[in-house]
């Protein structure tokens, strides 16, 4: 369902998105990737670029074709580089890109979002994550004391914004208008290079558990193929949606926090 297609992947340096770009080559797929690191392997068709700021998200937007089927946007940080830098690249980044590339998107395509079950509390912080959706561009210096954000919030808060985006996006002309599919996988714990870097982030404890709730750590090879199902054909008819690649964590936390 892949073959012929001209996907855009961010993030393909390592980990998850490393693995998407290479799935995809093998079923057909012509893979354009992006990074702020070159991938240890070479790659045909790479953008090394930043999109944690817009001078860097057009400099990428430049130097792609006019027609592409879908964008993966798998880039992101852990969190540990503190509040500013990770929601610039988790979120106000990525939607950057995606607004950009938007007009190169053919008629039904699609972008899929790397979420997290990080973001599971959305719906508890939604006004929050309202207000924050409801920037335009990339946000100025003082949105941490106008809101009241701490550091350690980065990387969950990030992907909660993301999820809203994602159900929005769908259905925003931009997108809409062309049948443009705008959705969300959401990992549990992964083992990818950055692993450590959220055990540092979320603590020991919160990993552990979560692991331990699934039987064991997700691999980029457990998340690469639901992402590129959903930059599918095969996925035509699912828009706004989340996709829970977790081994059944999100599962597990909601019969705890609702009660069933």
């Amino acid at each position: 369902m892949l073959f012929g297609k001209t996907i855009l992947i961010t993030g393909v340096a390592s980990g998850i998105g490393a693995r998407t770009a290479e799935l995809a080559g093998q079923m057909g797929a012509d893979v354009i990737g992006v990074d702020v690191r070159e991938p240890p392997e070479r790659q045909a068709s790479f953008v090394k670029g930043d999109i944690s700021t817009p001078a860097g998200v057009a400099e990428i937007v430049r130097q792609l074709p006019m027609r592409i089927d879908a964008l993966a946007n798998v880039a992101g940080l852990s969190g540990n580089t503190g509040l500013k830098a990770t929601l610039a690249v988790n979120f106000y980044g990525l939607r950057a890109l995606s607004e950009a590339v938007a007009p190169r998107l053919r008629e039904g395509g699609a972008v899929v979002n790397v979420a997290s079950i990080a973001g599971y509390g959305w719906r508890a912080n939604i006004e929050r994550a309202k207000a924050l959706t409801a920037i335009e561009g990339f946000p100025d210096a003082g949105l941490a004391a106008k809101h009241g954000l701490k550091d350690e919030e980065g990387y969950p808060l990030s992907k909660e914004l993301l999820l809203l985006w994602t159900m929005r996006a769908a259905h925003q002309p931009l997108f809409k208008d062309r049948a443009i599919r705008v959705n969300a996988v959401s990992p549990g714990p992964v083992e990818t290079p950055i692993l450590k870097q959220f055990r540092a982030v979320l603590g020991d404890e919160r990993v552990d558990s979560d692991i331990t709730r699934v039987g064991r750590a997700g691999t980029a090879a457990d998340i690469a193929p639901a992402i590129l199902f959903l930059c599918s054909d095969g996925a035509r008819w699912i828009n706004g949606a989340n996709l829970a690649t977790d081994g059944g964590l999100e599962a597990s936390v909601n019969a705890e926090v609702l009660g069933f």
